[in-house]
């Protein structure tokens, strides 16, 4: 089936290769959806592509997809379940199912309510595990020492303090342009699904990039901000690996990833006494209660602040 990322070579009937196909091309230039959830959400289908047809024991089909009952579906959670695949992998396999049906739905080609007849594994909700201040502002001063080139030193530099200073995610930083560098008040970011917010950039922010841009032997205005070793633009992975590299050397938990960063900034800014629609706003969240995450986070620091400092805490 060539129609890329993880449904390559798969076998299905012509009218499920084409609305596949459309499909991806519907998430890809009408949702605006990036590569990297594209191919995610490919997988995805692919794997329950597989499923049905040793289940049903046929090619699949846009009539088998139609044919399917709930039984089915709880059949592929099972399975699951016995491979001991993670429910947050799980829930994002369903929720992909339920888009494509949804898809098959709205185009005319299948109409098949049984997916709504099955619940999706129940998750915990996760809370944000930020830096605290202290920290926050060690990485940003030690992450230089990771590297002994000058201009690598202020891109990663420029980097970190981007993603701190302004709650980035890490694809959004790494996608911005030199056109549309962070060097003046305020920029434009365009987070997922295409949706675009203003967020403020304070002035360490822009010296920061400014020093790096400067110093950067490959800087173009039309070409990507940061850059890698080779004049590409530079990649997530890389980011990950100095984020690693400086965790080793400060002793820091395996929850110091570059989007902790993000997580401190909206912390900070809620203990602080921030707004909570503001950060909403900032952090590009679609949905208040995502926000609200944070909230959680920060009375559990004031409980540990109590409980390390009070003098009756321990009774």
């Amino acid at each position: 089936m060539a129609v890329g990322d993880g449904l390559d070579g798969f076998a299905a009937l012509d009218d499920l290769r084409g609305a596949i196909a459309d499909w991806r091309s519907w998430l890809a230039f009408e949702r605006r959806h990036a590569p990297n959830t594209l191919a995610a959400y490919s997988r995805d289908l692919a794997r329950f592509l597989a499923f049905i047809a040793e289940h049903r024991g046929e090619t699949p089909g846009l009539s088998v997809l139609g044919d399917l009952a709930p039984a089915d579906f709880r059949a592929y959670l099972a399975r699951r379940a016995r491979d001991g695949v993670a429910r947050s992998s799980t829930a994002r396999a369903m929720s992909t199912l339920r888009g494509f049906f949804r898809y098959l739905d709205r185009t005319g080609r299948v109409h098949n309510p049984a997916i709504k007849a099955v619940k999706t594994p129940r998750l915990p909700q996760s809370i944000p595990k930020p830096l605290d201040r202290d920290d926050a502002k060690d990485v940003i001063k030690n992450i230089a020492g990771l590297s002994a080139t000058p201009w690598i030193q202020l891109r990663d530099v420029a980097l970190f303090t981007l993603l701190y200073g302004c709650g980035l995610r890490i694809d959004e930083a790494l996608g911005l342009d030199r056109a549309g560098a962070p060097v003046g008040g305020s920029i434009m970011i365009t987070g997922k699904g295409g949706k675009q917010r203003l967020v403020p950039v304070l002035p360490v922010v822009a010296q920061a990039v400014r020093a790096y841009i400067d110093a950067c032997p490959h800087a173009r205005d039309d070409g990507p901000l940061f850059y890698g070793v080779r004049g590409g633009r530079l990649n997530a992975g890389v980011v990950q690996r100095q984020m690693r590299r400086l965790r080793d050397d400060m002793a820091l938990p395996p929850t110091a990833t570059p989007h902790a960063l993000r997580h401190s900034f909206a912390t900070h800014l809620l203990g602080a006494g921030g707004d909570l629609r503001a950060i909403q706003e900032l952090l590009g969240h679609a949905s208040l209660s995502t926000t609200q995450r944070y909230t959680q986070v920060d009375a559990d620091h004031l409980v540990r602040v109590y409980n390390d400092a009070h003098p009756r805490a321990r009774g």
